[in-house]
């Protein structure tokens, strides 16, 4: 029997500059290591600026091994996935692919893009031929019931984040958004939406964090130009808008810096996106300033996401349905080598004897040869068809025990 596993780390549980230190450089070689190393018969790498996964097919799961083979691969000791690393299998599996179908798991719920990256993961990995009837099955079943659910919910329509709605705000407040200097203060979930709507719309824009390092990671991930934290700390004059996406327990943009900004340029918009606040409420009094903050822009989305939130419950109920008809898919795929060997082995036995018979005839007439080799088939066909459609049957009602006597019973033996 084969277990079907998905290990991953994803913005759920790792900001983005620690999950860019999971990421693969080179996907034709992670594909290489994991075939030769990792145990797993069949592979498909989906990576995304919010997640990396890895969905296998194994006769034998060793957990041990996916992520020895993950941290050579990423230049991680193997402790870096105590606390970001997750793996699930079977049902699981089928759950949470259910769910990148159909948007589900996306930062903002029903995003199209997430569609297109499975495809194209499924596509490497065929190329690869490292996906096989396991995984193949897997993915065109959950693409399909993922695009129908999109459709018949309308889960995909009119989405729109806080980060999406921060940036929309920013262009109609301010002119020729393209011509003004834009900064982001964060790197977390929040600082991503920002980021991927401003990226989206063609904006450049430079982005910082407390560490280089966290700026590099997202800035390489997600885009923007990473800048020194205490740089900007200390020239705010340089930009016409910020956006701000921290988790700080205290002001970063304070009612002295700004006012000294301001002393040298004539307006600016500052967007705070943190909870809590890491703007002074009192910046909004300083001549020039136009400043929104997260209840503000929350309130505006309100609609959308009460919208999305139905959408989501309908989803969820499709998905619970379809589970099972997945699972159930998957199932028959264990079957299938049983009922091929079968049929093989008895058309053998059965040409074996057709010929004996013919010989016996003399029969070489070529219309009648056909006759009685059809009949034949026919015959067979007949005997073996409803024992072995009972069998896959069986299988996607997970009755092990009938498969492994099917199995004895015809003498069947796992290749693998």
């Amino acid at each position: 029997m084969s277990d079907i596993i998905n290990a991953r780390v994803t913005f759920r549980n790792s900001p983005i500059h620690i999950l860019e230190k999971f990421t693969f450089k080179d996907i034709d070689s992670a594909y290489e290591s994991f075939r030769n190393h990792s145990g797993l018969k069949e592979l498909v790498i989906l990576q995304t600026c919010n997640r990396v996964e890895i969905f296998g097919s194994t006769n034998n799961l060793d957990v041990s091994k996916i992520k020895k083979t993950w941290a050579s691969l990423a230049g991680l000791e193997e402790v870096a996935f105590d606390n970001n690393f997750e793996i699930v299998d079977d049902t699981a599996v089928c759950e949470h692919l259910l769910r990148l179908t159909t948007g589900l798991d996306s930062m903002v719920v029903g995003e199209e893009q997430i569609l297109g990256q499975i495809r194209d993961a499924v596509g490497i990995a065929k190329e690869m031929k490292m996906s096989g009837e396991y995984l193949n099955t897997l993915f065109d079943k959950a693409v399909k019931i993922g695009t129908r659910v999109r459709n018949s919910t309308g889960i995909n329509k009119g989405t729109i984040s806080v980060g999406s709605m921060a940036v929309k705000l920013a262009e109609e407040n301010i002119d020729d958004l393209k011509s003004k200097k834009i900064l982001l203060i964060g790197t977390g979930e929040a600082a991503t939406l920002v980021a991927k709507s401003l990226q989206k719309r063609g904006y450049s824009f430079y982005v910082t964090s407390r560490t280089m390092e966290r700026s590099q990671a997202f800035a390489e991930t997600v885009g923007g130009k990473p800048i020194n934290f205490e740089e900007i700390i200390r020239a705010f004059s340089n930009y016409d808008v910020l956006f701000v996406a921290t988790v700080a327990p205290y002001f970063l943009v304070t009612f002295d810096r700004i006012k000294e900004a301001m002393e040298r340029k004539s307006g600016m918009m500052i967007l705070d996106l943190s909870n809590p606040r890491t703007v002074d409420e009192k910046v909004a009094t300083i001549r020039g300033i136009k400043m929104m903050n997260l209840d503000q822009i929350a309130e505006m989305v309100d609609k959308n996401m009460r919208y999305r939130s139905n959408q989501k419950n309908n989803a969820e109920k499709i998905i619970s349905e379809e589970i099972q008809v997945l699972e159930a898919q998957m199932r028959r795929l264990e079957v299938e080598p049983v009922v091929k060997e079968i049929f093989k082995d008895i058309d053998t036995r059965r040409t074996k004897e057709l010929e004996k018979a013919l010989r016996m005839l003399g029969e070489t007439d070529a219309s009648k040869v056909k006759i009685i080799d059809d009949l034949t088939k026919a015959v067979v066909e007949g005997i073996i068809s409803t024992p072995m459609n009972n069998l896959r049957k069986a299988s996607e009602q997970a009755d092990a025990d009938l498969l492994k006597a099917a199995s004895k019973l015809f003498d069947y033996k796992n290749k693998d």
